[in-house]
């Protein structure tokens, strides 16, 4: 695919998207989401992608829904059509982490977006929230599903329903983001997670834990108990198994062998 409104490279068994939408500070395209979604597809079918980092070009991360059409911004959308999804597949179904290194603003599906991700890192100079109460429509993205996880019902609902914005050190302390740093910090923090997983992480282990993390929740204890031990039957006695033990042993940097492609355990969704 021909990105436009993003960029996609693979740097070191690292994919990074970045929004590039410079000149608009980013602002979220239905061509972004389009291209964001094949990305992910991309990222996630392809075993010599082990992490994926998503930011933002220029000065801001993601500034929310392009509002240069005015009072038509938000117009009556086909019913049959219209998705407030924002973007198809979210990044929780990719089965590789992937990382929001917000090195700017991150407001209204900007954040959203973000909120999809596994970790996020914040900007200490931006501003992030959900604004959308603020303009007469309502939080997009499955934000109402992925908030209340990360910081429990009454914190979300003061994002949610107050539409107000927050700063970087703020959204750390709130349980939005891992931490905030100086904003040319932000990427090359989220590098150094992605590149750690890159290196000392079994690529199946870790797509089987990511998909588990996000069904957990949903789950009784005695379900996870379940799906554990079948998930590791699955795991044991393959490759990476011996070679996680052995390179141990050897202090030496394992050599996986694993395919996410090719050894999901379909059976387990």
């Amino acid at each position: 695919m021909d990105y436009e409104d993003i960029r996609f490279e693979i740097r070191d068994r690292v994919a990074i998207i970045t929004l590039h939408r410079t000149e608009h500070l980013n602002t979220f395209s239905g061509k972004m989401g389009i291209e964001l979604g094949n990305a992910y597809r991309t990222c996630d079918g392809d075993d010599s992608v082990r992490a994926v980092i998503l930011t933002g070009a220029g000065k801001a991360f993601c500034a929310g829904a392009d509002m240069s059409l005015g009072e038509d911004t938000f117009a009556k959308q086909e019913e049959q059509t219209f998705s407030a999804a924002g973007v198809n597949p979210p990044a929780w179904e990719v089965r590789k982490p992937v990382i929001a290194a917000m090195n700017g603003h991150a407001v209204g599906i900007g954040l959203t977006l973000a909120l999809q991700c596994d970790m996020r890192i914040a900007a200490d100079e931006g501003k992030y929230g959900i604004l959308q109460v603020r303009r007469g429509v309502m939080p997009d993205a499955y934000s109402h599903w992925t908030l209340p996880r990360l910081i429990g019902i009454e914190r979300a609902a003061y994002l949610l329903l107050t539409g107000r914005k927050v700063t970087g050190t703020e959204a750390a302390e709130l349980g939005i983001a891992l931490r905030s740093l100086p904003a040319e910090e932000v990427l090359p923090a989220a590098l150094d997670i992605a590149q750690d997983i890159a290196e000392n992480t079994s690529p199946l282990s870790v797509a089987i834990a990511k998909r588990l993390l996000w069904k957990s929740p949903n789950l009784t204890p005695a379900e996870v108990g379940y799906k554990e031990t079948e998930l590791h039957h699955h795991l044991m006695g393959k490759p990476d198994a011996i070679e996680g033990p052995v390179a141990w042993l050897e202090h030496r940097k394992p050599k996986w062998k694993s395919s996410v492609a090719n050894e999901w355990p379909e059976w387990s969704e």
